[in-house]
């Protein structure tokens, strides 16, 4: 033992700083600062942790002090790369907090694992280099005199070097963007005004861009985001699906007369990495992505527009739990910056938030040009004589047929993908069910293949029933898009078709050769799922019918009358966006369904309202608030007895309820067994990340069991 007066060793005199790790470990550990070097907070270290040598992390705060010095090991380098932004930092504070999920979770998805060395070959893509070869290619073109900038004199290679002066270049490239605006309405006009406005504020703001399909919503956000790139900075769109960059790319290219830089999970590690470092650098100004996109490092971000902002889609269900519409204007506001949230169907959070006086909205009423919104239609299908195995009403295929006579699109939806819901034993009754899940298989024709829609498993269809060994005997029930499509192929045999679902677009590149098709006329009639129901502008489409309009209202889950009205709202959306007027057919058993009212009057605002008085009698969002508490694991009994403890221990409190535990929805999932908890609270004001850690953080659970906490979740599956 050392004696007071002994002198502390080099090792202990040595400075130490918390370094967070990209790894669910926790919120940092202590390392050594080595004599030689210099760390400011939130540079990039390389630390051994355990046996391995040379894991990345970032340089979080100072050390906790909690640890003998002499027992720390020291951090092995810092990367030449620039220190993470605080901004970014405090971001992934908060989101841990929120989602008590551990800050190394969500610094993972910030570095997205892009921290590897650049090549000398790779090339970063720069903005400027684009702006000015843009320049350069309108001058030679004599688009505009303003954007002469050769007479300056200034040399330039290929590679683009640096401007003398940047701001000169940014205002080139405005005056060049100015060129390329459309010409809006007085209302989208007036809209954009207040938008661009934001912007040059540069304060934090929340707008509501609120107006029905077809309204020009794009065009609208489109001068923000000019008015963010002539102020040099850099501007984030946001998109629910990665299939949905392909309806927008092309437009945005051209308004902007450049590229939009990607970020979804569909780009190969090469393209990620180099657009990671264009980003974090600041080279990349228009950034186009996912929810993920949102966690980037921006180096100067100006700009937040989440396009379709109702989307469930923003949801991330898995691994760290978030809404990326929510975590969005959390990003804006830790940034002091505006966002901007478009859809024609705004969620019911949202539009509280409006009536609270928390965010600004902004309504486009009318499309724009000569459309004009498509007349609903009803078909009763309890009137309808329909043959056995028919799913197409005789009203709906004669509309069918009169808009392709008359050299028209049309549109089929049904939201259920493969060829039937269920395939059942006509012998005994046995319906084939997923060995991993309580879920029924689901049969593709495309693949010749049941398959599992929760976790993937697929087999073929068995010869003999494995219950009572007939032979021959499984019959399919019920229609997916496959059996629609085939039904046509029957019916209307001359009509060229294609399907559009999440199994047949793969891709970006996949969807925008589908929208290719149909720009060409290629396709007469489109069967698809919701993922063709999100922003897609086909000018010939006339006539929509969806076959199964009450399909998402079954069930318990609170949201079910908003998410299918959101939905079907948005199906109809796609017809008459052009000259000739569209019309939409809504197959359905219950026509008196406040749903199907509220669409057949175009009444959207009165079915909000009522769901609005329905949620608050009863405590829900967006009045009061809800957190779900799920254990899985591969013992069943293990699993109710976590399940059974931890709500023996929970709060007792007047602010909050707990319901359960009761088995999940799907019980088995992946082959663990789950269970779940249920807390509400009647008031949004409570703090109810805090009162779940604080509840849950102390127990000492078994490693074989997984808790997952959502907070505000979306899906109650």
């Amino acid at each position: 033992m050392n004696s007071p007066d002994a002198k502390p060793s080099k090792k202990q005199q040595m400075e130490t700083v918390r370094v967070l790790l990209p790894l669910p470990l926790g919120n940092g550990y202590d390392y050594l600062v080595p004599p030689d070097l210099s760390i400011p907070q939130g540079s990039f270290v390389m630390v051994p942790l355990g046996r391995k040598e040379g894991v990345i992390g970032v340089v979080w705060g100072e050390g906790s002090g909690t640890v003998d010095p002499r027992k720390l090991k020291a951090i092995t380098s810092v990367l030449d790369l620039a220190p993470l932004d605080e901004i970014t930092r405090r971001f992934v504070t908060w989101v841990a907090g929120y989602t008590l999920t551990s800050a190394g979770s969500i610094l993972k998805m910030v570095l997205g694992g892009q921290l590897r060395p650049l090549k000398e070959k790779d090339k970063v893509p720069d903005t400027l280099i684009e702006y000015k070869r843009l320049i350069r290619a309108a001058d030679a073109a004599q688009l505009d005199p303003r954007l002469r900038g050769d007479d300056e004199g200034r040399e330039e290679d290929d590679e683009g070097r640096e401007e003398d002066n940047t701001q000169t270049l940014l205002s080139k490239y405005g005056n060049y963007i100015d060129t390329l605006a459309p010409t809006l309405s007085a209302e989208q006009d007036s809209a954009a005004a207040a938008l661009t406005s934001a912007v040059k504020d540069n304060a934090f703001s929340v707008t509501l861009l609120d107006g029905v399909t077809g309204s020009g919503k794009t065009e609208v956000y489109g001068e923000a985001l000019a008015q963010c790139f002539k102020d040099g900075q850099q501007a984030l769109l946001l998109l629910p699906e990665i299939a949905m960059t392909a309806a927008l790319f092309l437009r945005l290219e051209a308004r902007f007369g450049l590229a939009p830089t990607l970020w979804h999970s569909g780009l190969t590690e090469k393209q990620r990495r180099l657009n990671w470092h264009a980003i974090k650098q600041g080279k990349a100004r228009f950034i186009l992505g996912a929810r993920s996109a949102l966690f980037l490092p921006y180096a100067d971000l100006g700009l937040i527009v989440v396009d379709e902002e109702h989307e469930g889609a923003y949801k991330q269900e898995e691994g760290v739990i978030y809404h990326g519409r929510d975590m969005a204007v959390v990003r804006a506001n830790l940034g002091a910056i505006p966002i901007v949230l478009a859809s024609a169907t705004p969620s019911l959070e949202t539009l509280h938030n409006v009536q609270q006086g928390k965010y600004r909205h902004l309504i486009l009423r009318r499309r724009f040009g000569e459309a004009s919104m498509p007349t609903i239609k009803i078909v009763d299908l309890r009137h309808e004589k329909m043959p056995t195995q028919s799913f197409i009403s005789d009203p709906l295929l004669q509309a069918l047929q009169s808009a392709l006579e008359n050299g028209q699109q049309a549109m089929l939806f049904l939201n259920r993908r493969g060829y039937a819901p269920l395939t059942l034993c006509r012998a005994c009754g046995l319906r084939l069910q997923c060995p991993s899940c309580t879920s029924w298989m689901i049969e593709h024709k495309r693949t010749g293949r049941l398959h599992c829609h929760q976790c993937g498993y697929s087999m073929t269809i068995p010869k003999a029933c494995p219950a009572c060994g007939a032979e021959d005997k499984f019959a399919a029930c019920g229609p997916g898009i496959e059996r629609i499509a085939e039904e046509i192929a029957a019916r209307l045999p001359d009509a060229r078709t294609a399907i559009m679902a999440s199994d047949t677009i793969a891709d970006a590149k996949a969807a925008q050769a589908m929208v290719k098709q149909m720009d060409d006329h290629s396709i007469d009639l489109l069967i698809g799922t919701q993922i063709m129901a999100k922003g897609y502008h086909f000018p010939r489409l006339t006539t929509v019918g969806v076959i199964d309009a009450d399909l998402g209202l079954a069930g318990g889950d609170p949201r079910a009358a908003e998410r299918t009205f959101q939905l079907l709202q948005q199906v109809a959306g796609r017809s008459g966006r052009a000259e000739d007027a569209g019309t939409v057919y809504l197959q359905t058993t219950n026509p008196d369904h406040p749903v199907m009212q509220a669409l057949i009057k175009g009444d959207r605002d009165a079915f909000m309202q009522a769901e609005m008085r329905e949620r608050k009698n009863y405590h829900l969002p967006p009045f009061g608030r809800l957190a779900t508490i799920t254990i899985a694991g591969a013992d069943k009994q293990q699993v109710i007895d976590v399940a059974r403890l931890i709500a023996s221990v929970a709060p007792q409190t007047m602010n909050m309820r707990i319901l359960g535990p009761a088995p999940a929805p799907f019980a088995i999932l992946r082959g663990k067994h789950r269970y779940r908890l249920m807390v509400q609270t009647a008031s949004r004001g409570v703090a109810l990340s805090s009162a779940l850690g604080a509840w849950i953080a102390p127990l000492s659970l078994p490693r074989t069991i997984k808790v997952q906490v959502d907070i505000d979740p979306y899906s109650f599956l």
